[in-house]
């Protein structure tokens, strides 16, 4: 895409998202984590016979749930394995290791799971490996610290706590990526850092799309034909926000919302403050609240919220196709 005579140099940057990821975990995979606090793994035992490790909650063959635990051994055959030469952050060891399926004595189905060895000579498929247990276990699947060739298995000592199910999980989830935007998102981004709000369409008189997309979405044409926006728009929907979250900027009520600016076809989402929540409303007519210039990016966040403009509602007939 070239923006006048000059191609345009897209944007990028390192984004990392972190958050905690706690879910409630049921009676088999509770279980299931609860012996693995214990020292002991457990599989299910599916309506065909097999034993499923780890054990599902439901059947694999008539979707019924499964309550019937079975204890398998810590020893077991790798059934195939991938070498990691270079770990990742989080990963079991920093240094090469391999992943591997290994089906453990007493099951019919492989477990994946983390194999300390130092070079990809030493792994086959078929050998034979043993549960090598972490010191502090407390009912997760890195109780497992790794398994290890041969057979020698270790005495897992148990751990405290050994009465209680272990009935929730925290699972912390930390993805790091580069986002490279495209040509038209670039120009987008270029001006918000400015104070502009660039769409994008595919031809004049064709719907806008802001945010602009590198595509108009009914037929795959490029929309390279930018058009700058006003900062005041309408209220289609909305929500008000009662509920308090972790890392929570602002404290309820307030209002998110679908805003439609003026010019465009598609609403995007934003704060709409300034007003009591029980205030706001479809056909709201609102205006933009910039941040101080200095504190400006290459982010809609320039936008701290949108506010009343004090106009008269827009009719519902004017956005009723924007919903």
């Amino acid at each position: 895409m070239t923006q006048g005579n000059t191609a345009v140099e897209v944007l990028s940057a390192p984004l990392r998202v972190r958050f905690d990821y706690t879910r409630s975990v049921g009676p088999i995979i509770g279980a299931f984590l609860t012996g693995l606090r214990e020292g002991r793994i457990l599989g299910a035992r599916g309506s065909d016979g097999r034993i499923l490790v780890p054990p599902p909650e439901y059947d694999p063959l008539t979707c019924a749930a499964l309550d019937e635990l079975v204890e398998v051994a810590a020893t077991g055959t790798v059934m195939s394995w991938t070498w990691v030469p270079e770990p990742l952050p989080g990963q079991p060891f920093d240094r090469p290791f391999a992943w591997a399926l290994i089906q453990l004595d007493g099951a019919d189905t492989a477990l994946l799971h983390a194999l300390d060895v130092s070079e990809p000579g030493q792994l086959s498929t078929g050998m034979r490996v043993s549960a090598r247990w972490a010191d502090e276990r407390t009912g997760r699947i890195q109780d497992i610290a790794c398994f290890a060739p041969g057979e020698t298995t270790q005495t897992a000592i148990c751990s405290e706590d050994t009465e209680a199910l272990v009935t929730m999980l925290t699972t912390p989830v930390d993805l790091n990526y580069k986002h490279t935007a495209s040509p038209q998102e670039s120009i987008y981004l270029r001006g918000l850092a400015e104070g502009k709000l660039i769409g994008g369409r595919s031809e004049a008189g064709g719907p806008v799309y802001f945010p602009p997309r590198g595509a108009n979405p009914t037929d795959g044409t490029p929309t390279n034909d930018l058009v700058e926006l006003p900062d005041k728009g309408t209220v289609t929907t909305f929500c008000i926000v009662n509920v308090p979250f972790l890392g929570q900027r602002i404290t309820p009520p307030y209002v998110a919302a679908y805003i439609l600016l003026d010019g465009a076809d598609i609403p995007f989402l934003h704060l709409v403050l300034g007003c009591e929540a029980s205030e706001v409303r479809m056909g709201m007519r609102v205006e933009a609240v910039w941040k101080p210039r200095a504190e400006w990016g290459h982010t809609m966040a320039n936008i701290d919220h949108f506010q009343p403009s004090g106009e008269p509602d827009a009719p519902y007939e004017s956005f009723q196709n924007h919903l």
